[in-house]
């Protein structure tokens, strides 16, 4: 009967430990491909821990009527300490939360500095901004734009700002910050259980495995730039309770923080160095953020698109645009011109003759996170 108490005090330890170190950001953990065996762990959940808790209790009664119950009661406090670590001071839903009051502001009240770096969405005509230094703690925003409900992704370890529809099976569902898998943020919706990847909303275990979620498109830029294009957008402002959160979050956009996960190289094509990536209806290609700022402009093919990357004035706000006619194209004063015409950093056509020019998919991040879940990437 004692080996049922110490197998169970043993099994619930490893147990507890195993479910957190495959979906945290542990030694080798985030480089394995065991989100199958992390989302076993956490489906069969109740069935290990009621298993190994009743092994305890049968084993305990003959444990603490011997000389070891001193040592026998250690390992159970240490059994306790472990359990209550895993689920609340380790859980990632624990550690990061959504805010509690969203606050949105016009220009005139905006509180937040213009020099920050916004993700920014436009949908039936509404324009909001979200401040990275706010959203990369709280990791999902909810939100409703255009008439439409939106949620507002960030994840620092990976540097992705994401927006989709929360739309699963048709209906509008909630989401909670689960872990991550490969350094990005993951998310469990409510009505399945199923884990979505925050870097393109594709649901990698569970029973939607395979499901995408509806991505609204979005631009990574200052928010002084993002109110010159729009200025009508309101601002999301942070919340009182998490100031302190802000504060330590506010060296990450400029690259500046030393933290293992979140830190930037200055070195072009390292694990932790920015690039913007642009993915198109057949393709997608990295350009190196340290290339883009000396160019300003850079045209390429992107699978069968020609494309245009061009970085703004400000050196932090960046734009992607379909060049169909392969046109000789050049950028002054935030101004893109071709021979037969001028258009705004939306594409906008502002003077001369033809269409708009149709925006793609192109996002700021670390270039070990783009390689990762683009795998067939192309390098400019």
């Amino acid at each position: 009967m004692k080996k049922l108490f110490y197998l169970g005090v043993i099994g619930i330890i490893i147990y507890e430990i195993a479910k957190v170190y495959f979906i945290m950001p542990m030694p080798g953990s985030q480089r394995m491909n065991s989100i199958d065996l992390a989302y076993f762990l956490h489906t069969w959940r109740w069935v290990f821990r009621i298993t190994f808790w009743a092994l305890i209790l049968v084993g305990s009664v003959a444990v603490f009527k011997t000389k070891m119950k001193c040592p026998a009661g250690l390992l159970l406090l240490v059994a306790f300490g472990v359990t209550y670590a895993a689920n609340y001071e380790m859980a990632a839903d624990t550690m990061f939360y959504q805010p509690g009051t969203l606050l949105m502001q016009n220009a005139a009240a905006n509180k937040v500095s213009a020099d920050r770096l916004v993700i920014g969405a436009v949908v039936n005509g509404e324009a909001k901004a979200y401040p990275i230094q706010f959203i990369g703690y709280h990791h999902q925003v909810r939100d409703s734009l255009g008439g439409k409900p939106v949620m507002v992704t960030y994840c620092t370890v990976c540097r992705t700002g994401r927006v989709f529809e929360p739309v699963v099976n048709g209906k509008t569902d909630n989401f909670r910050l689960v872990g991550m898998d490969h350094f990005n943020a993951m998310f469990e919706d409510e009505t399945t259980g199923s884990w979505w990847r925050q870097a393109n909303g594709e649901a990698i275990a569970g029973e939607l495995k395979g499901k995408m979620l509806p991505e609204i498109a979005s631009s990574q830029t200052s928010l002084r730039q993002w109110l010159k294009l729009h200025p009508d957008s309101r601002i999301m402002q942070p919340d009182p309770a998490y100031q302190a959160k802000y504060d330590s979050m506010s060296r990450y956009e400029s690259g500046k923080n030393k933290s293992m996960l979140t830190r930037s190289d200055s070195l072009s094509w390292k694990d932790k160095s920015w690039v913007v990536g642009v993915k198109t209806r057949d393709g997608s290609k990295a350009f190196d953020w340290n290339r883009l700022k000396k160019e300003q402009l850079i045209m390429d093919q992107v699978g069968s698109a020609p494309v245009v990357v061009m970085l703004a004035a400000d050196k932090r706000s960046f734009f992607a645009f379909e060049n169909p006619h392969k046109e000789n194209l050049r950028l002054q004063n935030d101004t893109l011109y071709s021979d037969k015409a001028a258009y705004n950093l939306l594409g906008n056509r502002i003077a001369g003759t033809g269409d708009d020019l149709k925006p793609v998919n192109a996002y700021q991040e670390y270039w070990h996170s783009w390689k990762t879940f683009h795998p067939e990437t192309g390098q400019y």
